[in-house]
């Protein structure tokens, strides 16, 4: 069957997209008129607060929450310092990034030929230093262990810098064709309002009221204000199975002896990085330049304009991230307005052929002094008229931007990334893909206007659906769609697979299930692994599950049957557009990943937090929250028992606590002499289940205090007199079988004694009670 992708814009409160390979459903995305996407907006944004113990600024740019800007972030054309200065770190800037230029082209040709060992091992064969030939997983944990130490301590970048974190200038990895590290710009190329507001600024003391959680303190591996708005581009495709890939005979090529549990330490440490075929992923990592002469109190001043970039979408209660670096994403173009790089190549395109081809054609547009511009990946079977076409469509674009910051006040919207109809056939539209049908006057008109402009001549393949059954309908899509809700994915082979988000992380089981088709329980756990593997890549994309991911497979006692299943989930995991980090199978089964958040999941912007459960899943039993009502009640009168109290809680609580617990509540209205309502209301939700309230009052504060005294003048805890139990004196023998039968007179004879002898009455009745409880034991 033929490829598609199918645009749903009937309503225009909601525009859904999808693209199906077949009849399976394999990319969706959709976005409400509520819940606009933020990520690639271009604001005209004003300074609130600058935060010296994070080194970075909140910004006003129009949105629920302040964003955050880090210090790495701004561009030096923003700092209030001398001329000459902010000129010496622009020159500076553009000298590293042509020598970085260089260095990637260099690694480019020497790539071609290399081989398929890790390279530390090649590294020591040479006799060079492992430390300058760092591999690229190594480069990634140094950048996210920056990141962690940012998140725990909020350090500046530039204060907390090891070497190894700094991997872009220094120890550039060789399996990157075309390293990422822009410049900055001059001042002619930055928009004329960077500079409006020197003057301005006012040393007031923020509050703590004013900040909220720091966006940029996510543990899920992705997150980081500085990473985000770099929009790193991944790995090329060949250097994803590079350390501890299999060879040519299927055995893989450990970095390093394993040990006893056939488990080496390097190969945990391993992380190879895919995916990342979004638009804002084309453009390339910065390499971060720590200036250690500068602080963000010192440059940046409250109340000054700059214009800003999102990069990551606001969360919960984290505000967006953002950048000073701008980037405009086209069909085949990057354009890149304030940083002075001249023409780059997408380091997705591993081509020898493609590049050098791409690399004329760079070198043929005419880029405007200070800005930059990248090639991308769908620009490489294009022909130049084409690739020209698109990059003079962004140059326009970018005046449009320019003159409408001019004329705008911050805070304000002055670049919008598009609709989701436009951003799907630029990111999503393959040569694959045989046509798209739009449901919706406006949404074909504006789908089909935005292919004319960007590839005239496959607007024939935009066709309008007209039918009278919903579009989705037609195709068997909704059903697909509605069971992304739900948390256990069924597998073809019998297995399945269950998806839980949490707040940390999300946690994946794969179980067999009724898969038995296999003749060894080792072939079984493996064919269910490799599906698992394919359907949880597709999961994620539709879900769009993102932060830490940890996979639990089914246990496989050969280690050949775990490699087999991560290649089945990183082939799965490369046309992903989010920047995915995957790791290796552990000896417990567990393969820990770690995915890019583009956008808000389905869940969380689909759903509510269900107001009885809080959004836990579980609730309290009755006799629990019924038990739990009668302590808050106590607890509420001993802190003051001047009115009456009327408690709303569910209908089932309140029928338990007034057939069980009648007592109960009839001792604690004696003992504070109030009166105690019941009321049965089943909107009455939370973890709680009940509410307490405060009713007609009859007591005064003095009143209520002397109640309570009054109760607290019986003893906290009585202590009942126990009987005392006399021990036997007298021996007994086995041959005295006639005890049972005398012990009536024995016992007569004894209290005739005790009378005779004067006891007191307290101990006669001590006696005869004895005495009574022997005659029954017998």
């Amino acid at each position: 069957m033929p490829n598609k992708m199918l645009i749903d814009a009937t309503h225009p409160e909601e525009t859904r997209v999808v693209v199906l390979r077949g009849n399976r459903v394999e990319e969706f995305d959709f976005e409400t008129a509520q819940r606009k996407q933020l990520r690639g907006n271009i604001y005209l944004a004003k300074v609130t607060r600058v935060e010296p113990s994070l080194q970075a600024a909140f910004v006003d740019y129009g949105g629920n929450r302040h964003g955050f800007l880090a210090f790495s972030e701004i561009h030096p054309d923003y700092y209030q310092i001398p001329v000459a200065d902010r000129q010496a770190l622009i020159d500076a800037d553009a000298r590293a990034a042509r020598d970085e230029d260089d260095e990637a082209e260099a690694r480019g040709r020497r790539g071609s030929g290399r081989d398929r060992r890790p390279r530390p091992m090649r590294a020591r064969n040479r006799g060079e230093s492992v430390q300058g030939d760092a591999p690229a997983h190594d480069e990634a944990a140094a950048e996210n262990a920056q990141e962690n130490a940012q998140d725990a301590a909020g350090d500046a970048p530039f204060e907390a810098a090891p070497e190894s974190a700094a991997p872009g200038g220094d120890a550039p990895t060789a399996d990157v064709p075309f390293e990422a590290a822009p410049a900055p710009i001059g001042e002619s190329a930055n928009p004329p309002v960077a500079g409006e507001v020197a003057s301005t600024y006012e040393p007031a003391q923020p509050t703590y009221e004013q900040a909220y959680a720091p966006p940029y303190a996510e543990t899920n591996g992705t997150a980081g204000a500085s990473q985000e708005a770099a929009a790193s581009e991944p790995q090329d495709a060949s250097a994803v199975s590079e350390p501890g890939a299999p060879a040519e005979d299927g055995q893989p090529v450990a970095a390093a002896e394993p040990d006893g549990n056939g488990h080496g330490d390097e190969e945990e440490e391993i992380v190879d990085t895919v995916g990342g075929a979004d638009a804002m992923e084309e453009v390339m990592e910065r390499a971060p330049r720590y200036r250690r002469q500068y602080k963000i109190q010192e440059v940046i001043k409250r109340r000054q304009v700059m214009l800003v970039q999102v990069v990551k979408e606001e969360r919960g209660t984290k505000g967006a991230a953002l950048t000073t670096y701008l980037s405009l994403a086209g069909r085949y173009c990057v354009l890149m307005p304030n940083t002075a790089r001249g023409g780059g190549i997408s380091r997705k395109i591993t081509s020898s052929e493609d590049r050098k081809k791409l690399r004329e054609i760079a070198e043929e547009l005419e880029v405007p002094e200070g800005m930059g511009v990248i090639l991308r990946t769908a620009g490489a079977a294009r022909t130049k008229a084409e690739v020209k076409r698109d990059f003079e469509y962004l140059l326009r674009l970018w005046e449009q931007v320019r003159d409408l910051t001019l004329k705008s006040t911050a805070p304000t919207l002055v670049y919008e990334e598009g609709s989701l109809a436009k951003r799907s056939i630029r990111d999503l539209y393959a040569k694959d893909i045989d046509e798209i049908v739009v449901a919706g006057e406006q949404g074909y008109k504006d789908a089909k206007e935005f292919m004319r402009m960007l590839m005239p001549s496959h607007a024939k393949n935009v066709k309008q659906y007209r039918d009278a059954q919903p579009i989705f309908t037609r195709y068997g899509i909704e059903s697909q769609l509605d069971a992304m809700f739900s948390p256990t994915v069924q597998l073809k082979s019998g297995g399945y697979i269950v998806l839980n988000q949490t707040e940390a992380l999300v946690s994946i089981d794969v179980n067999s299930g009724r898969s038995t088709r296999e003749h060894h329980i080792e072939d079984t756990a493996l064919k269910t692994n490799c599906e698992a593997a394919e359907e949880v890549a597709r999961q994620l994309r539709l879900r769009d599950l993102a932060g830490l991911i940890v996979i639990d497979f089914i246990d496989m006692d050969e280690k050949r049957n775990n490699r087999t299943v991560e290649r089945r989930l990183k082939d799965a995991l490369r046309n992903d557009r989010a920047r995915i980090q995957v790791g290796r199978i552990s000896h417990f089964g567990l393969l820990e990943m770690s995915r890019q958040r583009i956008r808000t999941s389905v869940l969380e912007s689909s759903t509510e937090k269900c107001p009885h459960c809080g959004g836990s899943g579980h609730m309290r039993s009755v006799s629990s929250v019924a038990l739990q009502l009668l302590r808050s009640i106590e607890e509420t009168l001993l802190k003051g028992a001047t009115h009456n109290l009327v408690v709303r809680t569910r209908p089932e609580i309140a029928l338990y606590a007034l057939n069980h617990k009648r007592a109960h509540l009839r001792a604690l209205e004696d003992r504070f002499k109030i009166a105690i309502t019941i009321d049965a209301d089943a909107e009455v939700g939370g973890q709680t289940g009940f509410a307490i309230e405060r009713g007609e009052q009859v007591h005064t504060p003095e009143q209520a205090r002397a109640l309570l005294a009054q109760s607290e003048t019986a003893p906290a805890i009585v202590e009942e007199e126990e009987p005392e139990v006399a021990e036997e004196i007298g021996e007994e023998t086995e041959a005295d079988g006639s005890e049972g039968a005398e012990a009536p007179e024995t016992e007569s004879a004894e209290a005739d004694a005790v009378q005779a002898e004067g006891e007191t009455g307290r101990e006669a009745g001590r006696r005869r009670r004895r005495r009574r409880r022997r005659g029954r034991g017998r």
